[in-house]
């Protein structure tokens, strides 16, 4: 999957994706909305963001876990 709103600038943010090229990571769009805020919340606090960063950074979010093994947890 090609993204086209995600930006990668190791001089920038020490290298985190981020949203166009803005000091807005990536992770922090993802954690709000994990948070339950809602778009029109995050657009809001973040006035340069549009609706369809959200949904890329969600979408770059559960590609980058598909990619990568986490160290879970066993609760067996």
């Amino acid at each position: 999957m090609k993204f086209k709103r995600i930006t990668v600038n190791p001089k920038q943010m020490n290298g985190m994706p981020c949203l166009r090229g803005l000091r807005i990571p990536v992770a922090t769009v993802v954690g709000m909305v994990a948070e339950d805020m809602a778009a029109e919340e995050i657009l809001r606090a973040y006035p340069d963001l549009e609706r369809e960063d959200i949904r890329e950074a969600l979408q770059f979010a559960a590609e980058a876990v598909r990619e990568r093994e986490l160290p879970l947890v066993n609760t067996r």
